[in-house]
């Protein structure tokens, strides 16, 4: 049995637990109910040694004190704790992940039987012992974290959170799998936000608000409690209602006629004519109108004198012939085959004189004997 006496845990001057106690017994479930930042996952990682907070208080496994010892210990003396977000060993195999899980002394000798134990409860992991661990769905991951930490053979298994971001039909799989733990006979101590399911498969419960335990009792009643109903199952407490014979009504009397309304008939004014409100005939005007428009004389070009004419187009051929005799302006004379013509080629200019760089000529002299013999130049 897991037996915790006042336990109090505080980060710095922050305290995070204060003065919880609770048991755990072998082949029971029991449930920590409580809001977000209550303080659950610190009680179960203060049992299991791995708490970094200031921890006060007593905890006891079949009557051995824990307190002080390191978590490779407390996994030797029987208790297991799954975390939150399960830790696996993404890049090892399911089998290597369990293999990993019996290597606490207390159960190296029983390795093969408690290796076939959970391939019973987790018949997938049998399916599925050569496949890397990451590369499974959620829910399979978290069957491979509850049973590495079965592989230790404990006496009391703690989860922290174990249906988090599972679909219903995985929760639904996976409590029932904790079903089967205890079965074992196996203590298991279970936090978990999924207030119904898991006081469904519980045998006890409590509830820690701010730090503390408020409230002890057994999963049926818990789940029953209008004050658990509406914190955590998402209902709220209905008032009573008592059945009381009612008399029979009585029908109200008949009202009274409304009195009729006569409405007096006004006679609509008389119709007026557009003509009569204008104060004019309308053909009248449209008449005179088109009068006017008949008599109005159509406005035409005004006549341009022929000696204009003459001196405009006299301009025009001095401007011509003005271009003509301008330099560049002759036109190659029209070519017979294909008969296009073009402006006159214009004057070759003679091209610019370049000057070539020539090396210096050397002459090179060779001793022979006593005269000079001369080579080639160079």
């Amino acid at each position: 049995m897991l037996e915790v006496r006042q336990l109090s845990v505080a980060y710095g001057q922050h305290p995070a637990l204060q003065d919880v106690s609770l048991n755990v017994n072998a082949g029971e479930i029991v449930v920590i109910l409580g809001a977000n930042g209550a303080g659950k996952s610190t009680l179960l990682r203060a049992a299991a040694g791995v708490c970094e907070g200031h921890v006060d208080g007593d905890l006891l496994l079949d009557g051995a004190p824990l307190g002080g010892l390191g978590p490779d210990q407390i996994v030797e003396r029987g208790v297991a704790l799954v975390p939150e977000g399960r830790g696996i060993f993404g890049d090892l195999t399911v089998r290597e992940n369990l293999i990993l899980g019996a290597y606490a002394r207390r159960a190296r000798r029983d390795e093969a039987t408690n290796l076939d134990r959970v391939m019973k409860l987790f018949p997938k992991l049998r399916e599925r012992q050569g496949q890397i661990a990451r590369t499974m769905s959620g829910g399979e991951q978290q069957m491979v974290a509850i049973g590495r930490a079965m592989m230790s053979a404990p006496q009391i298994l703690m989860l922290d959170e174990p249906s988090l971001g599972l679909s219903p039909l995985l929760c639904k799989e996976l409590f029932q799998n904790l079903r089967s733990v205890k079965a074992l006979g196996i203590g298991v101590l279970l936090v978990e936000q999924n207030a119904k399911q898991s006081l469904a498969i519980a045998d006890r419960g409590y509830l820690l608000e701010n730090t503390r335990i408020t409230h002890e009792d057994t999963a049926a009643r818990l789940a029953t409690d209008p004050a658990v109903q509406a914190a955590y199952l998402g209902a709220g407490s209905k008032p009573a209602t008592t059945k009381t014979a009612a008399a029979k009504p009585v029908p109200p009397p008949d009202p009274a006629p409304a009195p009729k309304t006569v409405v007096a008939e006004t006679a609509s004014p008389p119709r007026v004519s557009a003509d009569a409100r204008a104060g004019l005939d309308i053909e009248d005007m449209v008449q005179k109108a088109a009068k006017q428009s008949a008599v109005r004389p159509v406005p035409t070009a005004p006549e341009v004198p022929a000696d204009h004419l003459s001196a405009v187009l006299r301009d025009i051929e001095q401007a011509a012939a003005a271009a003509r005799k301008r330099p560049g302006a002759v036109r190659k004379p029209r070519d017979t085959q294909s008969g296009r013509t073009g402006p006159a080629p214009r004057a070759v200019e003679k091209p610019p004189v370049i000057e070539i760089y020539r090396r210096p000529r050397v002459q090179v002299f060779r001793r022979s004997g006593g005269d000079f013999e001369r080579d080639n130049d160079a």
